[in-house]
């Protein structure tokens, strides 16, 4: 009799992604130590805090994605290894967790990492789009967490610790509403894609893989369109109430190096 694996069974965090979440604790226990002292031990706490902090963020995206279709039928991504949360099953490292990281620590913006190959075509398309928004949705509830934390225990003694996570949570915003733009290649296009019709699938399916890398330049060339975006981001993140000056804060002691030079 062929039977379904539980979900207590199908789903086994990884070492690798424990590591990673230790790692995030230690930084949030230097910053918290760093108190109200501009030190080196701020910028390593913050620095670390941030960075691994992300990586595990990166790691519950593509789990939700990959989570929500294996409950929708999808047994694949339990033998491909995506159930266990581990960073290095999302396609390629370089691509899929360098690049990310180098984006936020020189400008601050939530890029896209790996990504889960799913198969779909046999869901309805409701299903599918729910797998889609699976990623942005988990990014939406480390949001939440992490700005509501800093809005209800906001400590003035503790502005290192608490700038990190209004950045760490601020990263997150910028995630959602990049990834839910109706662009190939992203989340948005993604959860509109299974109620298009065939022709217009076709015709968009050859510029998927370039839509991120087009839409990166036009933000990065664009003040228009990048001051549209950051307004966007701004406008949800004021939604938790939130002072602003602490992602400052949070993004100034990430960029350690600019310290230096």
């Amino acid at each position: 009799m062929n039977v379904s694996p539980l979900r207590g069974q199908a789903v086994r965090p990884s070492p690798v992604f424990l590591a990673l979440v230790a790692v995030t604790a230690v930084g949030g226990v230097l910053a918290w130590r760093a108190a109200a002292e501009i030190a080196p031990l701020a910028y390593a706490g913050v620095f670390v805090f941030v960075i691994a902090g992300w990586l595990v963020s990166l790691c519950l995206h593509e789990f939700g994605h990959a989570f929500t279709a294996w409950r929708f039928g999808d047994r694949g991504v339990e033998m491909r290894g995506y159930l266990t949360l581990n960073p290095l099953r999302y396609t390629h490292p370089g691509l899929s967790l360098v690049l990310p990281m180098l984006f936020i620590a020189l400008g601050g913006i939530g890029l896209p990492g790996g990504a889960v190959y799913v198969q779909t075509s046999f869901m309805t398309p409701l299903r599918r789009t729910l797998v889609s928004l699976a990623g942005p949705a988990a990014n939406l509830v480390l949001a939440a967490l992490l700005l509501g934390a800093t809005r209800a225990f906001y400590d003035p003694a503790h502005p290192v610790f608490f700038s990190a996570v209004a950045f760490l949570g601020f990263l997150q915003v910028t995630a959602v509403v990049l990834n839910l733009l109706p662009v190939p290649g992203l989340d948005g296009y993604g959860a509109l894609e299974p109620h298009l019709s065939p022709a217009t699938r076709r015709a968009v399916a050859p510029f998927q893989q370039w839509g991120l890398l087009v839409l990166l330049v036009l933000l990065i060339s664009s003040p228009a369109l990048n001051a549209k975006f950051f307004g966007m981001v701004l406008w949800f993140f004021d939604l938790f109430d939130v002072p602003r000056l602490l992602v400052s804060w949070g993004l100034s002691l990430t960029q350690f190096w600019n310290a230096w030079f």
